[in-house]
């Protein structure tokens, strides 16, 4: 079986991968067994320096990596070059540090002398999405391999040459065989990867759809999972915000990537005292966005990954506008293959799609609150929990409200970003587990009690 990957900006196929067969998904999982015991062996400082020459790889190949991922999944230029960048950073990052994210800690008790081991745990199964194609596959990577555990990775189905890509890059750095496989299956054959024994943990980045489906697959099989699904994250506009920055965060983290992350601003839930002085200089920055062909740096806003998800998008908003919600700018497919311009949905409230589900596009959605209390009960009524940013002069009253949403991450002042020095992940139907920092490379180890009487 072949699967066509068509660019998203022309429409037309750029390439045709044929899924594997059973013989070869075979190979690729017996290869990781032989390389995990050779790879966890491997002194630390060993795996390190294997891995900051990934990220030179990273370096010298971004530009060849950059067109791949415009190609495929239709990210500007800008923005895939700056993806490869901290995909290379995040390799000398745990390079750097996981020597002292790893080492035995000490334990008082009434023992002679206890502590706490880590030890990697084996293979680990990554199922990855589309939008962020190297940074979401090196989140985990990074330091999945500097725990000493190994990894194979069945990457979205339109994204398949950003899988390959990353498999050489990690060859020619001299990773051995066998300790980081690409996996190109469909999803049956993913599902029967999780229950192989072979297998010992499995992560994903993907939709509450896929998350559930995966986790509990991998539950049947009581197997560590770590999911990091979808989100609508609330961007809290108090009344004492400075308008000048609040606005350029606005638009940077709503319409980076097309608004097709999972920790973009979704539901901009704004206090009347500044609403109307917010949402006029917002829509008018939004309005000087531009479509474009994504490889021309004039370009300002990406086309989406497929059609099919530009259509799904387009009647979330078709749907919000008939039960109540104002279109302010936008609300209308571009005549390009996938395109949808910069839109705005004014008056939200619940009952619409634009208040309830996530709408994964350059979508924003404006919920007008009384004041500070009502925007944090508006904030948490949401079944997602993943990140959230507040905007306010007083960094103090910042952080109180902070305190109080219902997400993983929460910013004030400052768009939500994944950072490797901070762990990243959900709560609620937003997923579980978390990735980066000491807590992400911790989550895929057996954290061992030693205790000597």
């Amino acid at each position: 079986m072949k699967v066509d990957t068509v660019n998203p900006a022309t429409g037309q196929v750029e390439h045709s991968q044929t899924l594997m067969d059973a013989a070869a998904v075979e190979a690729v999982l017996a290869a990781s067994q032989p390389a995990f015991r050779a790879w966890s062996a491997r002194p630390l400082g060993e795996r390190g320096e294997l891995l900051r020459r990934v990220g030179a790889g990273l370096r010298a190949r971004r530009d060849d990596i950059q067109r791949i991922m415009t190609a495929e999944m239709g990210k500007l230029r800008r923005e895939a070059l700056a993806e490869v960048d901290k995909c290379a950073g995040a390799c000398e990052y745990y390079a750097d540090h996981a020597g002292d994210y790893l080492k035995d800690e000490p334990i008082a008790t009434d023992g002679r002398r206890s502590y706490v081991r880590y030890e990697p745990i084996g293979c680990v199964f990554a199922v990855m999405p589309w939008n962020f194609p190297i940074w979401q596959v090196f989140r985990f990577l990074a330091p999945a391999l500097m725990a000493g555990n190994v990894a194979v990775l069945k990457h979205a189905a339109n994204v398949p040459r950003c899988a390959d890509v990353i498999a050489e890059v990690l060859r020619d750095a001299g990773i051995p065989a066998g300790v980081f496989g690409v996996l190109h299956i469909d999803n049956d054959q993913a599902a029967g990867v999780i229950r192989d024994p072979r297998i010992a943990a499995v992560t994903l980045t993907g939709s509450e759809r896929a998350g559930r489906s995966v986790a509990g697959n991998a539950g049947q099989q009581l197997k560590k999972c770590v999911m990091e699904l979808g989100g609508s994250d609330a961007f809290v506009v108090l009344e004492d915000a400075d308008l000048d920055k609040t606005v350029a965060g606005a638009i940077a983290s709503r319409y980076g990537n097309a608004g097709q992350t999972c920790i973009a601003a979704k539901r901009f839930i704004v206090v009347e005292a500044i609403a109307d002085r917010f949402v006029q200089r917002f829509a008018e920055a939004a309005a000087k966005l531009t479509l474009g062909d994504p490889e021309d740096d004039a370009t300002t806003l990406a086309p989406m990954a497929r059609r099919d998800l530009r259509d799904e998008l387009h009647r979330q908003v078709q749907a919000s506008i008939a039960r109540g919600a104002r279109p302010l700018l936008g609300c209308e497919p571009d005549a390009s293959h996938a395109g949808y311009p910069a839109s705005i949905l004014d008056g939200v409230a619940p009952g619409m799609p634009a208040y309830e589900e996530e709408l994964f596009g350059p979508v924003a959605s404006i919920l007008r609150v009384r004041d500070e209390a009502e925007a944090i009960r508006v904030a948490n009524d949401t079944s997602f929990g993943l990140g959230g940013s507040v905007w306010s002069g007083n960094p103090e009253r910042g952080d109180r409200v902070a305190r109080q949403l219902q997400v993983g991450a929460a910013f004030v002042n400052a768009i939500v970003r994944s950072d490797v020095r901070l762990p990243f992940g959900g709560t609620k139907r937003s997923g579980f587990g978390r990735e980066l920092a000491e807590h992400g490379i911790h989550e895929f180890m057996n954290i061992k009690s030693v205790y000597i009487a």
